[in-house]
């Protein structure tokens, strides 16, 4: 759904803590996620995979932020997008709990 979500990111006292992938199990099938743990809260993003690449054959050239992940830079360069899966989760309201492989 469309939002005006720009804000989201934009405050300057917010810190990025940890990033990367993970696999969300839902309900019938796993979903290849991309985590961005800042110091109030957890953002989920859905990787999505586009067949076409941008800039052609080129991609060295496309402007990526500096601040990502190598792994992140590169896909993105692949034409990969990261889109938010869902409302971020105020780290105050998070619990975490180790479970045991299915």
């Amino acid at each position: 759904r469309e939002n005006n979500s720009e804000n989201i990111l934009s405050s300057a006292n917010r810190l990025l803590l940890h990033e990367g992938r993970l696999m969300l199990a839902e309900s019938t099938r796993l979903l290849d996620v991309y985590l961005f743990l800042f110091d109030d809260f957890l953002l989920i993003t859905k990787i999505k995979r586009n067949k076409k690449k941008y800039g052609g054959s080129d991609t060295s050239l496309i402007p990526v932020c500096p601040s990502l992940t190598p792994e992140l830079q590169s896909f993105i360069r692949e034409g990969g997008l990261c889109t938010v899966l869902d409302q971020p989760i105020p780290l105050d309201r998070l619990i975490l709990k180790n479970i045991e492989p299915v």
